[in-house]
């Protein structure tokens, strides 16, 4: 899941950073690469056993918890301090919002009727909503043929996944809808931190960890408006919201601010490919959820479009 933090999206490194020499993790970032895709690739599984016992709002509100709460461990280690000043605070409140609370609430409401493989692949598609939006809030990333090739052939690919030609027979359009827009609020939320955050000279971890802080505020206004006090606490489905947030939210949020740190944002993102495949691997195999020959084929053309609009001219 494209846990989006506002430090990888706010601080794009320059080039006195990326001509520096690169920090290295005591464990190899190729190890830790596939640990994050493992651990997003099962965030769609554990939203959907999570949604089996407590309401959306409730699933998310935890995962912010314990997604924070990891956060907060870790800055204390690193004795980082929250950022201060007031105009980042309202920056990272409605970053919170578009990268956190929003998407996460969308895509626990969505898999209330549609399978968690579906809903991984639309998380797939945040890079094809991110290119057609950055043609038209940034200047200064102009599109290429080839990026807009891939922003075509991926949302074929979206058309493919959904079984337009048989019009969208059996899905739920409402929550399809839900997982399509979370996907779209990530890049809006990227691109809301590249205007108001960078260079604001706070430090990732403590821009993330009060990101996270945020997030959970919002949620906990929010859930006792639309939710009860569960009557009983189903074991499973807590243990699943506990490790959504501990592993897919606050251990996932370290390890790629550490990937990108090593090997930059370019090669980190490509978790992006992986979490699709992740998803619904786990979807039929533990959910014994069905799959129908049009989403892996679909998956592989919303894939591989999402990868063209990362193209890039040569020395941009």
């Amino acid at each position: 899941m494209t846990t989006a933090t506002t430090a990888s999206a706010a601080s794009p490194p320059s080039s006195a950073s990326a001509a520096a020499p690169r920090p290295r993790g005591r464990l190899d970032w190729r190890l830790r690469f596939a640990a994050l895709s493992l651990v997003w690739g099962f965030s769609f599984l554990l939203i959907k056993v999570g949604t089996d016992g407590y309401a959306p709002f409730q699933v998310t509100l935890g995962r912010l918890v314990f997604g924070t709460a990891v956060l907060a461990v870790a800055m204390a280690l690193k004795r980082e301090r929250l950022p201060r000043g007031v105009r980042t605070w309202g920056h990272l409140a409605v970053a919170a919002f578009l990268l956190n609370a929003l998407p996460f609430s969308l895509f626990a409401y969505s898999e209330l009727t549609i399978p968690s493989t579906l809903a991984g692949i639309c998380n797939a598609t945040s890079p094809l909503w991110g290119m057609a939006l950055s043609m038209v809030a940034l200047s200064e990333d102009r599109p290429t043929r080839v990026r807009v090739a891939g922003l075509g052939i991926g949302f074929l690919g979206v058309l493919t996944v959904l079984g337009a030609w048989e019009g969208f027979h059996g899905l739920d359009a409402m929550g399809t809808a839900m997982a399509l827009l979370a996907s779209l609020s990530y890049p809006i939320g990227w691109i809301y931190v590249r205007r108001t955050l960078a260079g604001s000279g706070e430090s990732h971890l403590s821009l993330t960890g009060a990101q996270l802080l945020l997030a959970t505020v919002q949620l906990a206004v929010v859930t006792p408006l639309f939710t009860s006090v569960p009557s009983r606490l189903p074991v499973l489905p807590l243990l699943a919201i506990v490790a959504l947030g501990a592993l897919g939210t606050g251990f996932a949020v370290l390890v790629q601010y550490g990937l990108v740190a090593e090997v930059g944002p370019t090669t980190a993102q490509m978790v992006t490919y992986f979490i699709p495949v992740i998803a619904t691997a786990a979807g039929v195999a533990v959910l014994g959820e069905s799959l129908r020959w049009s989403t892996p084929v679909g998956a592989v053309v919303v894939l591989l479009g999402a990868a063209l609009t990362q193209v890039r001219r040569k020395g941009a």
